[in-house]
């Protein structure tokens, strides 16, 4: 990653364009698959996976954002909810990136309050009809596989499906003028009257519980590109303090700028200890959703504070990304976001302790006589 991918993904980041030629060396790492077992998948342990994407995302975000997408979601998806046909049919590929996969859920008027997604599914002899739009979908502008849910509208209830890039009334379009992540390519997608053959319809996927399954579980692996993202920028403050000279000494000489590394060294080992023990809490069973949130959220929180040091630290090159330390700022603005915004995974670990879910503000009473 450092030798090979690193020194070509500020430019890359600078046009929001996807370094293709990356992919296979990318599939040389062997992490696509991650906690699958079989299939040609790695089978590493949850720690195993979380420590190689923090790794990833050490070097670039993207990079780690483009393998999260296909392997901790679609693969996953088709791991755990999908038939034994399937699996032998998709993941072999997949997990060797000969092909590509994206997980569509999110659509433009439903992101954190996606069981309400409008996306529908209605049976037809032989498969089903897709209709409806998707949003901010990675990988969908290149994606060979789709993992796509959408509403039955025979039983109101969240099914899932694979669908292959080139079905008829599927079309896939950049989102354009990102600030982060620049070079994953999140996608628009449109499904019009889109034929899925019954043989393609995930059949463990029958409620939103089942798609929230995937997502407490890859939730844990992306409490760790927070971890990845702060280790690189401390690894490139570290050495350019200690290099770059004013005033007659080495920025790493003067007192406020070591209170600043040792800050962002103190989250990240706080992040570390709250990864750590997120993946031991789901190998010995015991991760409940909120924990997953917990975790997500927490390290994305302080991943912010510590990619801001970083920027301070470098000065005027803290907003150049050929310093990677402003590409890093940017990047994780949008895992802040994505995989449940800080706020709404807030709101899972607070139902989870209170017993009161506070998703849908609360119906007004009457009005004050103020």
């Amino acid at each position: 990653m450092e030798k090979e991918v690193a020194p070509i993904m500020a430019q890359y980041w600078e046009k929001a364009e996807f370094p293709f030629h990356v992919i296979p060396k990318l599939a040389t790492l062997s992490v696509a698959g991650g906690t699958i077992k079989g299939y040609g998948c790695p089978g590493l342990s949850i720690t195993g996976s979380a420590l190689a994407m923090a790794e990833i995302a050490r070097v670039d975000a993207s990079c780690s954002t483009f393998i999260l997408a296909h392997s901790s979601l679609a693969m996953l998806t088709i791991a755990l909810c999908g038939s034994e046909a399937q699996k032998q049919k998709y993941l072999p590929s997949l997990a060797q990136l000969h092909t590509v996969a994206c997980w569509a859920l999110t659509e433009p008027d439903y992101g954190s309050d996606a069981s309400s997604l409008k996306t529908i599914a209605t049976k037809v002899a032989g498969g089903w009809i897709i209709d409806g739009p998707k949003r901010w979908i990675a990988n969908s502008t290149f994606a060979d596989v789709f993992l796509v849910f959408a509403r039955n509208i025979s039983t109101n209830q969240i099914n899932g499906f694979i669908v292959k890039k080139d079905a008829p009334g599927l079309r896939a379009t950049k989102i354009e003028n990102k600030i982060g992540l620049r070079i994953v390519q999140n996608g628009d997608i449109l499904f019009k009257k889109v034929f899925v053959p019954d043989e393609d319809r995930l059949p463990g996927v029958n409620s939103f519980q089942d798609t929230a399954k995937v997502l407490s579980v890859s939730r844990v692996i992306v409490a760790w590109q927070p971890i990845g993202i702060s280790m690189g920028v401390f690894d490139m403050c570290h050495r350019y303090l200690k290099e770059r000279k004013q005033f007659g000494a080495p920025l790493a000489a003067f007192q406020i700028n070591q209170e600043k590394l040792v800050r962002m060294l103190g989250n990240i080992q706080a992040m570390l200890l709250v990864g750590w023990r997120l993946c031991k809490l789901y190998e010995s069973g015991k991760m409940t959703p909120g924990h997953a949130s917990l975790g997500k959220a927490w390290n994305s929180l302080k991943a912010r504070e510590t990619v801001s040091l970083g920027r301070e630290l470098l000065g005027g090159n803290g907003i150049l990304a050929d310093f990677l330390v402003a590409k890093a700022f940017c990047d994780a603005e949008p895992v802040f976001s994505y995989e449940g915004t800080y706020d709404i995974n807030c709101l899972v670990t607070g139902r989870e302790i209170t017993g009161i879910a506070s998703f849908k503000p609360a119906v007004l009473g009457k009005a004050s006589r103020l």
